[in-house]
């Protein structure tokens, strides 16, 4: 599972990292970025509050390969370069990567030892970085020498190949689908009554609407943000961003560990999240004149923060999920994410329209990720 959240990663991440190409190619506002951003996040919000029914109807292992289908099908749209075909493209895109998670949650959630999960769903979430430390350095240099269209060409077909690779796997994995599951609306609602319903879900809800957010900007708009606001190239600042987001594969690991020893995942989430405030602020200040070692240790910084603390949150929620709903219950959780990864951007995007410059933006996000930090250190439980 690993590395098919590698894969999807990288496909999902291709565009925004690229996007300084596509701008300048097509002559386009930066600020649409947001726009694509936001656009695919509604539709993972969608996807993810309804994809419980269908994980536990046709199985997980089916499911992630419905989601890598649809992200290879996205990117091969969008390389038609029109603005209609990119909001055909970010709408399948968002429905692929919405029920990654989910599903893997599910099989995870079944099959390891309860006081382990936070380190092992840890462990498989170190497949986000490292999707997206391979798309900070394989994308523009795909760019480079063949083209941004050609580029979504070849990373949506590795998308493709990769659902195909996880077809014998599926009769050992989905033992426990249930055709006979019904498909209805009520499910929805009753999801989200349910996780908004326990205090300690709600908590997971408002720290995965912030931390999706800020990571959201992060990886949306960083690559942009050297490009075209500090004047980097773009194989530089793919470089910058790969070495930050490769600290984030053993931070994943360590906080994962961390939280299965020695913190309660609650108290380390509220620590992580004022941590990745004070990154995102450091973040907005990056000025053209720091070197760029000092530019990548920023960035670093807020990798370790904001894009590492997935495996912790996920196995809470599954640890707090009813019993053979974690699959539903971590979708309506990760819904909220979508939420956060649909409305930062778009404030992100109205910053850089009213003021010109990129810092803003970080700072909203990192607000946010505070105010969720201080409030769990007063209900850390």
């Amino acid at each position: 599972m690993t590395v098919q959240q590698s894969l999807a990663t990288l496909g999902r991440s291709t565009v925004p990292l690229i996007a300084a190409a596509i701008v300048a190619d097509l002559a386009i506002d930066p600020a649409l970025v947001g726009v694509y951003l936001s656009v695919g996040s509604l539709a993972a919000f969608v996807t993810t509050m309804c994809c419980g029914g269908f994980i536990l109807r046709y199985g997980a292992m089916r499911m992630t390969q419905v989601g890598m289908v649809a992200l290879g099908v996205s990117l091969a749209i969008m390389s038609g370069g029109l603005l209609p075909l990119f909001a055909a493209g970010t709408v399948l895109g968002g429905l692929g990567q919405a029920v990654s998670t989910p599903s893997s949650s599910h099989l995870l959630g079944r099959l390891s030892p309860r006081h382990l999960a936070p380190l092992i769903f840890s462990i498989k979430q170190t497949g986000v970085p490292v999707g997206l430390m391979a798309a900070g350095v394989v994308a523009p240099w795909l760019v480079t020498i063949a083209g941004w269209r050609t580029t979504l060409i070849v990373i949506g077909g590795l998308c493709l190949l990769t659902a195909l690779a996880l077809q014998p796997l599926r009769a050992r994995f989905d033992t426990d689908r249930d055709p006979a599951q019904k498909l209805s609306p009520a499910d929805i609602r009753a999801n989200v009554a349910s996780v908004l319903g326990d205090p300690a879900l709600r908590t997971m809800c408002l720290a995965m609407f912030s931390f999706v957010g800020l990571q959201t900007l992060f990886t949306g708009f960083f690559v942009l943000y050297l490009v075209r606001g500090l004047g980097y190239d773009l194989e530089r600042a793919g470089l910058v961003f790969a070495i930050a987001i490769a600290v984030a594969v053993p931070a994943r690991i360590f906080w994962g560990w961390l939280a299965s020893r020695f913190v309660r995942p609650a108290l380390l989430l509220a620590l992580l999240g004022i941590a990745m405030a004070a990154s995102a602020a450091l973040t907005a200040v990056i000025a053209p004149s720091w070197p760029t070692w000092v530019a990548t240790l920023v960035a670093a910084a807020l990798s370790v923060t904001g894009v590492s603390w997935h495996g912790v949150l996920l196995a809470e929620v599954a640890r707090l999920s009813p019993p053979g709903r974690i699959g539903a219950t971590t979708g309506a959780v990760l819904a909220f994410g979508d939420a956060g990864a649909l409305v930062l951007p778009l404030l992100f995007s109205g910053a850089l329209t009213l003021t010109g410059e990129y810092g803003p933006g970080f700072l909203i996000g990192g607000a946010l990720a505070l105010a969720v930090g201080l409030l769990g250190l007063r209900r850390p439980g």
